[in-house]
Order: structure tokens, then C-alpha cells, then sequence
């Protein structure tokens, strides 16, 4: 498990935002937060520098810097997280986590800090189907997915015939394992999120793309263990980034403007 500390002198906003903005005080305490890193342009390690860099990162620097808190980060399977936040492991979790009741069962979730749509990502010579329909009707074209996901249910329901035992089913520990799959010609078809999506098209241009209409709209949030004091000032400082327009300002950072592989 890798465990990466950032002081406040590397958020982004300055403690005095926080006075400013008339936000909850966290007294400067130590927030252990779990993530995956296999996420981009949501979380990922720079391959440039071995850094975990992100939207998420930068947004939690910026909701450190309102907030008062100093961030403290350990890597996490994407399998362990949610078990281990709602244990109490960690003091909160971030990894593009769709907000649902299932899971509202053994977490509290922030309010949402991002709405994206679930798309089908596929080899960029892909010409054998178009959209889910066409998909589903290839008996041979294999889905790669991790277990217990979104798009693992997704992709069941919305795409194949509702069996979770489907054998057209492959699945991999991670989602960078998956796409990894998938560019290895193992599996026909990922799954994603257009953010996630959006970040591995980006990534490699000429490997991938994404084919056929959203399959659904879902919200992100940030995960804290039932009855944690800091879910009500993570939505503070959330509504309050949404209204100043630094939500929007990392979206055209992390999907506009960075360049990956640059």
C-alpha cells in the first residue's frame, strides 16, 4: 500500500479562502483518504513523473485549502475500498464512485461533485458492431468489466441479457486491466464512464474510441464511513466550488486542456 502525505503548502487555495468563503474549520486535522489511481483524468499516476496527479486530487487540494485539513492519501483496490471505508479504515474514499442506494447501505456519499454517462468503449478498428444493440446480437464479442461495479451491472443489464453469469463476462482486477485487456484483443468491449472514457481516448488516440449512445447518466461522489462528521463540510465546500466556478474550471483542465502522454 503506497501512502502519500500533501501538507497545506500544497493545495491549491490558501487557508485564507477558507476564512473568506465562511466554510467549516477542520483545525488543520489529518484526513486519510483511500484511492485507486487507475482512473484518468480522474486520479492516475503521471507516467512522467510517478506521481498520482487528477481532477480528483486537485479538487481535494482545493477542498483542503477551504476546509483546513491536510490530505493524506493510501492506495486501495477498487474491491477493498467501499468494505474499507464503511469499516472505518480510512477516513473517506475517492475513485470515480457512482452514488447509488446499494451502496448508501454501507457508506455516506458526499453530494455530487460530477454527472457523466456510461459509453462503450472499443478498439479503434472496431467496425464488427456500432452500439449496444449490435453488441449484444455478437455471441462471440466478449465484455471485460470488474466485478461489482457500474459498469459490470451495466453492461448485464442494459447491454446483455441480465445473466451475471454470462460467459461473454471476463473479468479483471482493475479497470486499467480491463482497457489493458482490451487493447490486447482478450475482450471486445469496456465499459466506462465518459469521464474515464474521455481520459483513455485521449490517452491513446489511435487504440481506442468510444462507439453508440450513453447508457445511462451517473452521479460521482466522495465516500465516508455512516455518520461521519466531515460529510456535511465536503458538501459545503462542494456547493461552494460548484458556485464560484472551480468545478468548471478543473473540468477544463483535466478534459480540455491536459495532454496526456505530453
Amino acid at each position: 500500500m503506497h501512502r502519500l502525505i500533501l501538507g497545506l503548502a500544497a493545495v491549491l487555495t490558501a487557508t485564507a479562502a477558507h476564512a473568506e468563503a465562511h466554510l467549516p474549520d477542520l483545525g488543520g486535522r489529518e484526513i486519510v483518504i483511500a484511492t485507486e489511481n487507475a482512473y484518468p483524468p480522474l486520479q492516475f499516476v503521471d507516467p512522467d513523473s510517478g506521481e498520482p496527479i487528477g481532477w480528483e486530487y486537485d479538487a481535494m487540494a482545493e477542498i483542503a485549502g477551504r476546509l483546513n485539513f491536510t490530505p493524506v492519501y493510501e492506495t486501495i483496490s477498487w474491491e477493498a475500498m467501499i468494505p474499507a471505508v464503511s469499516e472505518a479504515q480510512f477516513d473517506m474514499g475517492m475513485t470515480g464512485i457512482t452514488i447509488r442506494e446499494d451502496r448508501a447501505e454501507a457508506v455516506d456519499f458526499s453530494d455530487s461533485y460530477m454527472t457523466s454517462q456510461m459509453m462503450m468503449l472499443v478498439r479503434a478498428d472496431e467496425d464488427r458492431f456500432a452500439d449496444a444493440e449490435s453488441f449484444a446480437a455478437g455471441e462471440d464479442f466478449l465484455f471485460g468489466t470488474q466485478a461489482g461495479t457500474t459498469p459490470f451491472y451495466v453492461g448485464v443489464y442494459d447491454v446483455l441479457d441480465g445473466d451475471e453469469a454470462n460467459p461473454r463476462i471476463v473479468f479483471f482486477e482493475t479497470f486499467g486491466a480491463a482497457v489493458q485487456g482490451l487493447l490486447a484483443e482478450d475482450v471486445d468491449m469496456v465499459l466506462t464512464d465518459s469521464t474515464g472514457g474521455e481520459g483513455y481516448v485521449r490517452a491513446n488516440p489511435d487504440a481506442l474510441k468510444i462507439v453508440g449512445e450513453p447508457l445511462g447518466t451517473e452521479d460521482f461522489g466522495f465516500i465516508f464511513p455512516q455518520g461521519s462528521d466531515l460529510v456535511g463540510p465536503f458538501n459545503a465546500a462542494i456547493a461552494d466550488m460548484r458556485e464560484d466556478g472551480t468545478l468548471d474550471a478543473l473540468n477544463q483542465r483535466w478534459f480540455v486542456e491536459y495532454e496526456f502522454g505530453g
